[in-house]
């Protein structure tokens, strides 16, 4: 009787354990289909992307980023309190400026200095179209291979292939904003004082191709800036697409 109890005992542990392993291998087969499933659908989302689509994105992002850094620079201090792309004198300025102050001109060198920057600032929205239309004329082949490459890719395109024309367009703009805030006034004024120096070496840059290039600069620093903003933060992208290309 004992050894029957036994029997069935065991035949019942068998059967449970059996049971068990099944329902383990059926969990771990769903778990595994389910993981399939997401996986062939995000395979299929990805390649589900045209390069007409990927190019649109990236277009978009750019426009994006460009319209947001400019906004950005346009604003006051935009330049003047960012000490990454504020607009210091020339180089071949710094005699003037070492010399101006320890004669007491420091005031002179400081409405100089501002008043470059302000002028980089109220030239800045002008920028905006000139960008705009760089971006929309990219082709499919250079949109893809900014989407696989460094995330500073699309600034260093526009700076190679709008560099030259973008100086040429933002020359007379940034003219027209040093002439409207003073910036040309407190440059002659500056290096004028500093020409009567006995015994220097006369010194006057051209105020309007350096400024340009400066503000030029502070662009693409500030653009570059969005462009890795996009890249690396998903709150950033904010339309189905990007998500879609960026994500």
């Amino acid at each position: 009787m004992k050894k029957m109890k036994t029997k069935k005992r065991i035949g019942i542990a068998l059967t449970l354990g059996i049971l068990a392993i099944n329902f383990n291998t059926a969990q771990a087969q769903i778990l595994k289909d389910l993981k399939n499933k997401v996986e062939e659908n995000v395979s299929t989302s990805s390649s589900n992307l045209t390069e007409e689509e990927v190019a649109k994105g990236l277009k978009e992002a750019l426009t994006r980023g460009v319209e947001k850094g400019v906004d950005q620079l346009s604003k006051p201090d935009g330049y003047f309190k960012d000490l990454a792309i504020k607009i210091p004198l020339p180089p071949e300025a710094q005699n003037v400026e070492e010399k101006l102050r320890k004669m007491g001109q420091g005031q002179k060198v400081d409405d100089a200095i501002e008043s470059i920057n302000r002028a980089a600032e109220d030239a800045a929205n002008g920028a905006k179209d000139i960008f705009v239309t760089a971006i929309t004329s990219m082709s499919l082949t250079d949109a893809m291979g900014i989407l696989k490459g460094e995330k500073n890719a699309a600034t260093a395109y526009l700076e190679k292939t709008t560099r030259s024309s973008l100086f040429e367009k933002f020359k007379p703009v940034i003219k027209s904003s040093l002439e409207k805030v003073g910036a040309t006034k407190h440059w002659n004024t500056l290096f004028t004082t500093y020409n009567k120096i006995p015994m220097v070496q006369k010194v006057n840059p051209d105020l309007e191709e350096y400024a340009t290039n400066k503000a030029i600069d502070g662009l693409f620093v500030q653009i570059a800036k969005q462009e890795k903003e996009i890249r690396d933060n998903p709150a950033a992208r904010v339309s189905d697409l990007l998500k879609k290309v960026f994500g």
